[in-house]
């Protein structure tokens, strides 16, 4: 029987870092591999553009990336020989404090911990067996669900993991260490109060002492660039300006990997999905969405606590209690008076995001989902709270609420940067409880999104965990492993 020549033989729809990755993977496998991306740049989540006033390079969307220094996946590709270079702030991260003090994420768990006065024990307790025991388990918890290679490492790591953020709170003992912890517990964009929002701490902390949390220098596409160039010197073709709507336009294939989320696959491919698994897609939860601010500012931001003024990314937000209370009410579809704020100031470290003299600064709170509400005026007066004189220096300013924000990636439903909530019910079974959550029903047709396990973050592992799915399924191939 005579088999019609396919185009190619992977079609890879969507440039985000997952899709970068995905086509990567492929095409390390000697496949013919096409990329292509509805905008007229590549990059999805990593994009740069001067969005206040000229010569004021800002992060569109994602911004510091300790998930991409420390992806198992990244971490094998020669990206540095293709432009990329991180730049890596003194300080991680800082959480300033009323008092003018403030909580440090330094490289050290004992310089953090010793920082933390009375709960240095207890933060030592925590932290090292699981910057330890990282470099074994770091694949399997950036994975989908499935036995560990180091199941004992990996138990200790979950068991601790899994708690709510204000359980696992109940080891410390001062509000330093329980708002900073809150900080970072806050990533996870949903009551702290639900099971499993430990799970981002630990890993955004272990990162913080393993990798540091970087910035790329010269924006956030230098990630996406970098990705592009290594994939096209093997071999791969990207084209853009090709907005997919249906499966008819995908050139023909053995195998198409779909970096969109559940809502998208319904609309492109849901004709041939099984009616079970669209159902589930239909019930796929998209979690709280975020507002954002860009400025461009006369000088750097006066925080009062030295530590904020060395450190790339500050969490704005205090205590525990004020931090889970704003989380809790935005849940509940309410606009909090004091907002929890994550803040980055890239141009302290990397003069090109800023004309000399002059800097740039990215922020975001969260908010209910799909809300248009305009959080500009309770952020900045956030930012001036641990930073008197901030807004004196503000001279230019660019907002995007959460249908700006789908509507510059449809990934993100209603402002959810994560591709769906990562709560218990969705971490392990997004976007559908299934042996492979990268295999549709549909032959051939793979989800590589954050919206499949590990979920957000700039780390490329939603799109290798399909791709190598997608290669032994189709191709009886293996992906390059990584360990």
């Amino acid at each position: 029987m005579h088999v019609r020549k396919k185009d190619y033989d992977a079609v890879v729809v969507g440039s985000g870092p997952n899709g970068l990755a995905a086509a990567i993977t492929m095409q390390q496998a000697g496949l013919s591999v096409l990329l292509v991306e509805a905008k007229n740049t590549i990059g999805g989540g990593l994009r740069s553009a001067e969005l206040t006033l000229p010569h004021f390079v800002h992060d569109v969307c994602s911004a510091i990336h300790p998930l991409a220094a420390g992806s198992p996946f990244f971490k094998t590709l020669p990206l540095e020989q293709h432009g990329l270079e991180f730049i890596f702030p003194a300080i991680a991260a800082a959480h300033p404090f009323d008092d003018g003090s403030a909580a440090v994420l330094h490289g050290s768990v004992e310089q953090t911990a010793q920082a933390l006065g009375e709960d240095e024990a207890a933060y030592l307790k925590l932290m090292k067996p699981l910057v330890k025991d990282w470099p074994r388990i770091a694949t399997d918890v950036l994975g989908p669900l499935h036995f560990p290679k180091h199941p004992i490492a990996m138990a200790r790591f979950g068991l601790k993991a899994l708690t709510s953020a204000t359980y696992l709170a109940k080891r410390f003992h001062s509000a330093t260490a329980k708002g900073f912890w809150a900080g970072m517990a806050a990533h996870s964009i949903q009551p702290l109060s639900n099971v499993a929002t430990s799970a981002s701490a630990l890993v955004l902390m272990v990162a913080g002492h393993f990798e540091g949390w970087p910035l790329p220098k010269g924006g956030s596409n230098f990630i996406a660039n970098a990705l592009a160039s290594y994939f096209i010197s093997l071999g791969g073709t990207i084209e853009t300006n090709f907005y997919v709507r249906s499966l008819s336009q995908v050139p023909s294939s053995h195998a198409v990997l779909f970096d969109v989320g559940p809502r998208q696959l319904l609309q492109i491919a849901g004709h041939k999905l099984s009616s079970f698994y669209k159902w589930q897609l239909e019930r796929y939860r998209y979690g709280m969405g975020v507002f954002k601010i860009d400025w461009a500012l006369n000088g750097a931001i006066p925080f009062t606590a030295s530590a904020c003024r060395q450190a790339g990314t500050v969490h704005l937000g205090n205590s525990f209690e004020e931090i889970a209370t704003s989380e809790q009410l935005t849940s509940k579809g309410k606009h909090p008076e004091k907002p929890f704020v994550l803040l980055a100031q890239q141009s302290l470290f990397d003069p090109s995001r800023a004309p000399l003299g002059k800097h740039a600064a990215w922020a975001y709170c969260h908010v209910p989902n799909g809300s248009t509400t305009d959080m500009t005026e309770r952020i900045e007066k956030q930012v001036e709270r641990f930073a008197p004189g901030f807004r004196d220096l503000i001279i230019g300013r660019h907002v995007m609420n959460t249908a700006q924000i789908e509507e510059y990636n449809p990934n993100c439903v209603g402002g959810d940067i994560a591709g769906g909530i990562m709560d218990l019910g969705q971490l392990f079974t997004r976007p559908a409880l299934r042996l492979s959550p990268y295999k549709t029903s549909a032959k051939g047709i793979y989800i590589c999104s954050a919206s499949t396990p590990p979920g957000g973050g700039i780390h490329g592992m939603c799109g290798y965990h399909a791709a190598r799915k997608a290669l032994k399924d189709v191709f009886n191939k293996k992906a390059v492993v990584i360990d």
